[in-house]
């Protein structure tokens, strides 16, 4: 069932947040707003969370395994990737290939080609456009933990739906997507992406429930910033545990 604690809980509407004091007593910590009643917090029924770097192992880590197995010179890298990735959540995307390929404006092979022309090898040599994104993301393992978490969600009644920003070739488990979401959205097909508001406002819709009973779970403050903006209760992940800690609290549903 879910708030079993005395009363609703969302940390959106309360003053200090749990994760600001770990191992505290929040409950008893936090200060209500004056002009808030208790009555009007929203209950929250509903969990969207992000793909890449939630469900999986870190992204940062998977990048480097790439970079080191393809013999990539990770300056080069960086100095093509970085203006993409800040470019990628300003309010201007024209032009910009990450805008394009979570959009579905190009294809997967088009953003291939376009980075491997950019980068190097160690050795000189050309990065092989073919297959890039696949060897990016190879070490991009699913997180046991989280799925578990997802399942455990699920079982107590709360509505969960996959967010993702898909880079194409992404392998998703989709033939674990039944068990684990009541609702998938993948950013290039839908057109839409993360920070947009309306992407964020048509996974609440896909499991019939406004923002404001949703939380949202990811691992760039930037996609966390803009679900809040709409409404939704945001957990920024760092870990499995955190992450289980956090939601157990705000849902106040026993999870880990």
């Amino acid at each position: 069932m879910l708030n079993q604690f005395p009363y609703k809980v969302n940390w959106k509407y309360i003053e200090l947040r749990p994760q600001k004091f770990p191992g505290s007593n929040v409950l008893s910590e936090a200060r209500w707003p004056a002009s808030l009643s208790i009555k009007d917090v929203p209950e929250l029924r509903g969990v969207i969370t992000d793909w890449g770097g939630v469900l999986t192992s870190p992204i940062p880590e998977a990048m480097r395994s790439w970079l080191d197995a393809d013999g990539i010179d990770h300056d080069s890298y960086t100095a093509v990737i970085r203006p993409w990735l800040r470019g990628a959540y300003t309010p201007d995307g024209e032009g910009n290939p990450v805008h394009a390929l979570e959009r579905g404006e190009c294809t997967p092979e088009e953003f291939e080609r376009s980075l491997a022309a950019r980068i190097v090898r160690l050795d000189g040599g050309q990065v092989p456009a073919e297959g890039l994104l696949a060897r990016m993301f190879a070490a991009a393992l699913p997180s046991a933990a989280m799925h578990d978490l997802l399942r455990q969600l699920r079982r107590a009644g709360v509505r969960t739906c996959l967010l993702s920003n898909s880079w194409g070739a992404v392998d998703y488990p989709r033939e674990e997507f039944p068990v684990l979401f009541d609702a998938v959205v993948i950013s290039a097909e839908v057109g839409m992406r993360k920070p947009e508001e309306t992407i964020f406002r048509h996974a609440a819709g896909l499991i019939g429930l406004p923002p404001e009973e949703c939380v949202f779970i990811d691992d760039i403050q930037a996609n966390v910033s803009a679900a809040e903006a709409v409404g939704m209760t945001g957990v920024l992940h760092t870990e499995p545990g955190a992450t289980a800690a956090h939601l157990a609290a705000l849902l106040g549903i026993p999870l880990g």
